[in-house]
């Protein structure tokens, strides 16, 4: 059981997961991929107890507490990390619930490993809504609702056992609710081919007439019911961290390459210092820090992780050459996977000042 960010544990299984990384993510892998084995590691480490309270029967991990070993796990493998964000955010969502029936029944076996949910939810922020009509429509009926469309964006449903979806009405008001994956009617797609991550089987949920019952409802009907209960991370800082994960991986390369190449070693050092603030900004975040004091916001985070991942891992493949510019090679690997952080829950001025260091434009 993995107790704390420090355990010894936590880091025998992010050297099991990079060890086993190159055979899932090291190409690009086939559509019906799914890094079963990385997941069952997770849960049998008891990773699912790290975001529930110790009365839901976790371990009542502290935000930082949490950051520090997304740190860890991303620097090892991002796909899994990934992954595991969505799983978590399912299950912070059942265990935010008022719902009794699915806190008593669900929430245990969610947060032992017993039972895996994951989220179909993006289409109620952000992705699809310039369309005019819900994408995954809400209908009322007896005893529950009756679910028609599609969620474009779901990680992992081809490994999970539970799906916490969104639906919305026609007078606007939303539900959230959670979804035997085998129900009549809900079809899971293939996950796409992705730039990379293929392997988290990122695809579309299809639902032909659903029928929810009403003891499956986590929340709604209500607007904007996804700004209730908890999600997948505080103050938008989660998707940084992983960015600053992977960027750590880049910057470990980079030094174990300058140990015999000292034209790398103030490469190598500058990435540290930089390395070094992100992370200090992060963790401060996480841990309840007002921005105001500290000097910069979690949006600011963001942009500097997002900056900052893209060019540790091209500076990796300045380092790897030739070598690294091959398919199967890691730096490769991280060089498409930084991209991920341009498009994944990317606010748009983050975007905006992305765009202007691209552009070459100063404030």
């Amino acid at each position: 059981m993995i107790d704390s960010p420090n355990s010894p544990e936590l880091t025998k299984l992010c050297d099991r997961l990079s060890m086993m990384t190159p055979a899932v993510d090291g190409d690009l892998v086939a559509a019906n991929a799914w890094p079963e084995e990385k997941v069952r590691l997770c849960a049998d480490g008891g990773v699912y107890r790290w975001f529930v309270s110790q009365e839901s029967g976790g371990l009542g991990w502290s935000e930082s507490e949490i950051a520090r070993a997304y740190l860890q796990l991303s620097a090892a493998c991002l796909t899994t990390t990934f992954i595991l964000t969505q799983q978590v955010s399912a299950l912070r969502r059942v265990a935010g619930t008022q719902n009794e029936h699915l806190r008593s029944n669900l929430l245990p076996k969610l947060v032992s490993g017993e039972s895996i949910a994951t989220v179909a939810i993006s289409h109620l922020t952000t992705s699809r809504r310039h369309v005019g009509k819900p994408v995954l429509q809400a209908n009322r009926a007896d005893g529950g609702f009756i679910i028609d469309g599609y969620s474009p964006w779901c990680t992992g449903g081809c490994g999970a056992d539970w799906l916490v979806m969104g639906a919305e009405q026609e007078n606007g008001e939303q539900i959230l609710f959670a979804a035997d994956k085998n129900l009549a009617g809900i079809t899971i797609q293939p996950g796409h081919q992705l730039m990379g991550l293929t392997a988290s089987q990122t695809g579309a949920i299809h639902c032909d007439q659903v029928f929810i019952e009403e003891k499956f409802v986590i929340s709604g009907p209500k607007p904007a019911v996804l700004t209730s209960g908890k999600g997948g991370g505080t103050g938008g800082l989660q998707t940084s961290t992983l960015a600053i994960g992977l960027a750590t991986a880049a910057i470990e390369f980079i030094r174990n390459e300058s140990e015999r190449r000292e034209d790398l070693a103030q490469t190598h050092q500058a990435f540290r210092e930089q390395l070094s603030t992100l992370k200090h900004n992060l963790l401060e975040l996480a841990s309840g820090a007002d921005p105001q004091t500290l000097g910069c916001s979690a949006q600011e985070v963001r942009a500097s992780a997002n900056s900052f991942v893209l060019r540790a891992t091209q500076a990796a493949l300045v380092a790897a050459k030739g070598g690294g510019y091959v398919q199967g090679h890691p730096v490769e690997r991280w060089c498409r996977e930084a991209m991920f952080f341009l498009v994944w829950s990317c606010p748009q001025p983050v975007l905006n000042s992305n765009l202007c260091e691209f552009a070459g434009i100063v404030d």
